[in-house]
């Protein structure tokens, strides 16, 4: 009894400290790369999006989200479910730290990594059970009662095989006898993907009713890369993107009628037209050495790209020698035009931005350029981008900023927040929970106004 007094002591406290004004469900939607002004100016731009509008009517949203350094998907991600900075949390790109390429590019999947407290966390030590359906970085999350994570490795079909065994045991067959299909491969990120993980989010809510779930969704962003931000294509993706979030919406307000929704969006997107290759000059200047196969035998400085810039890695980050001769090329090729690079910044600046605590530099390229992975050691400087879209940029640029809407119990109709920082979002959701969020770096905010 008296740990059970202690505990209830606690979440008083908990929630006294965070000032909720009411515990309710929570379900967070994700649609990575949403621009807010497609919502919000959504007729101007002729789409169609009934269910994202609803949020603008009947609740509280932000006309643009500030983001994190780097602007890319899985940092991203990490931020919205623990409200800290990719300094604090971890989760500092998409793919780890691999030069040699001994990873074969794996990503950051595996919440081991994340070094700060998620609102999966929160939400459990709240009382509350918790869902996932392919949310980053969510492989054996600790505190996710029904987790179907986000991983894959070839695209093969046995990618199907690694989910399913790293699902919450039976999880995948259970949904998917309610779905009435099999779970959607671990790489697809098209829209017919997004419509089966709808499918089983669904079906997670009806049959679990988790009281605070996350969904996430990819087609918009998988679009916006191949055809650009704001392209026929991507528009067709959204509203048909629109139609599963009112199937997802319409499925939690059925089984938790007070349930808050927020909806929320990883960066935003900028057209895209060329490739730097910043491993040509880094061969060059002997900082790179390409071994008799052609790959990478040694790095004394690797350029990390982040979609539109680059953490620049030193062996040595103590070696005064080295980062003098990485900060003279650096220097040079900033004053190149051919490069395309905005700014580079050194650790202290970085640090500002909570950015990478390894990177010595961070090169920020201008809007248009897009950074290059190693693929061979041929390649020139620049050349003519595959991709169509792109993030990655540092967050003050406009082009990056990400969505949030939340409507549901307690939360003010028709108010604009202006703009608001990534950071402030989960500490918000997890107020709205009644629980708190140790590790956010900003307070919440205060959706009853």
């Amino acid at each position: 009894m008296a740990r059970a007094l202690r505990l209830a002591l606690a979440l008083l406290a908990s929630t006294a400290a965070t000032g909720a004004a009411h515990a309710a469900p929570v379900l967070l939607i994700s649609i990575d790369g949403l621009r807010p002004a497609d919502v919000l100016e959504a007729e101007k731009r002729g789409l169609k999006v009934p269910n994202l509008r609803r949020f603008l009517a009947e609740g509280t949203f932000a006309t643009g989200v500030v983001g994190v350094l780097p602007t890319v998907t899985f940092p991203s991600h990490t931020t919205l479910i623990t409200g800290a900075a990719p300094a604090r949390h971890g989760i500092v790109n998409n793919l780890t730290y691999d030069p040699m390429q001994i990873n074969q590019s794996g990503w950051y999947w595996y919440a081991a990594d994340e070094q700060s407290p998620t609102l999966w966390d929160a939400a459990q030590e709240a009382g509350l059970t918790t869902g996932n359906v392919h949310w980053p970085v969510s492989v054996a999350a600790r505190h996710v009662t029904w987790n179907l994570p986000q991983i894959w490795r070839t695209g093969h079909e046995d990618d199907r095989k690694l989910v399913e065994a790293l699902s919450t045991p039976g999880l995948t067959r259970e949904l998917g006898a309610l779905a009435g299909m099999p779970y959607a491969d671990g790489k697809a990120e098209d829209l017919a993907a997004d419509v089966i993980r709808t499918r089983f989010g669904m079906a997670m809510i009806a049959k679990h009713a988790p009281g605070f779930m996350t969904m996430y969704l990819s087609a918009l962003d998988h679009t916006e890369h191949e055809t650009g931000p704001g392209s026929a294509e991507s528009h067709a993706t959204l509203e048909s993107i629109d139609g599963l979030v009112g199937n997802l919406v319409a499925a939690e307000l059925k089984a938790h009628p007070d349930a808050v929704i927020a909806l929320v969006s990883d960066h935003g997107f900028a057209p895209v037209d060329t490739v730097i290759n910043l491993y040509r000059p880094f061969i060059d200047a002997g900082l790179v050495t390409l071994g008799a196969d052609g790959k990478i035998a040694r790095a004394e400085a690797t350029p990390w790209g982040s979609g539109g810039s680059f953490a620049i890695r030193l062996a040595r980050p103590d070696d005064a020698a080295l980062k003098a001769k990485v900060s003279a090329l650096l220097d040079k090729l900033a004053a190149d035009p051919a490069a395309k690079i905005e700014r580079v910044i050194a650790a202290p600046a970085i640090a500002d931005l909570g950015g990478n605590p390894d990177a010595s530099f961070y090169v920020n390229l201008k809007i248009g350029a897009v950074a290059g992975p190693f693929v061979n050691g041929n390649l020139p400087l620049a050349f003519p981008s595959p991709v169509k879209g792109m993030h990655g940029y540092f967050p003050a640029a406009p082009e990056m900023r990400s969505t949030f809407m939340v409507m549901g119990k307690g939360v003010a109709k028709a108010r604009s927040l202006g703009e608001i920082d990534m950071r402030a979002i989960a500490p918000t959701l997890a107020n709205v929970m009644g629980a708190a969020l140790p590790g956010a770096e900003k307070p919440p905010i205060d959706l009853a106004k």
